[in-house]
């Protein structure tokens, strides 16, 4: 008996069909990993830049709350408790002295922050409250990508200036701080530090 058997297997047209079928299915796989990866990377962006931020912020609020009303003796001048200006470029540069934290882990000295030309806010630490005449803080960025830095004094007048000291203040520190940064991605965000209780 000779049977004649029907043909097994897939024709051309239906391997090409399955093949085209798989191939989109690639393609939306691929597209969706891409846009899911993508996004993770924006996200870890963003984290960091907003953890930047906010451990900027809350070393700014811990050395502002730390303000010592006493003035800085180098060689025979002295400088005033809080000395804060704006130089020629209309940047806001700020030099305090800071008492030691309560829990010991830094001592009493004076410290600074300014806006650099690299866009950074850039920490100055002083090796003590009073320092040898000419000696220069080091130097240390804080917070990358701000394009512009104010800041802002209370005085007991509750008037807000942008120097300190006024006449007659020279050994205190302002009521309360104003800062106004903002960064290159374009927020601006304003913070506002209370110095006396």
């Amino acid at each position: 008996m000779n049977r004649l058997s029907a043909p097994h297997g897939f024709t051309l047209i239906e391997l090409l069909a399955a093949l085209l079928v798989l191939s989109l299915l690639a393609l939306m796989s691929y597209r969706g990993l891409g846009a899911v990866l993508d996004a993770r990377e924006h996200v870890r962006q963003q984290t960091a830049k907003w953890r930047a931020v906010s451990a900027f912020f809350a070393r700014f609020e811990r050395d502002v709350g730390l303000a010592a009303p006493r003035p800085v003796r180098s060689g025979t001048a002295t400088a005033p408790a809080w000395q804060a200006s704006v130089d020629t470029d209309s940047r806001p540069s700020l030099a305090f002295s800071r008492f030691a934290s309560a829990e010991g882990m830094d001592t009493a000295r004076r410290l600074g922050y300014r806006l650099n030309e690299k866009q950074e806010i850039e920490l100055s630490l002083w090796p003590g409250l009073d320092v040898a005449p000419g000696a220069q803080p080091a130097r240390h960025p804080v917070l990358a990508g701000v394009v512009q830095f104010e800041l802002s004094y209370l005085t007991p007048a509750h008037a807000w200036v942008n120097t300190w000291p006024l006449p007659g203040l020279d050994a205190q520190v302002p009521e309360a701080v104003q800062l106004r940064i903002v960064l290159a991605s374009g927020e601006d965000i304003v913070r506002v530090f209370a110095l006396k209780s």
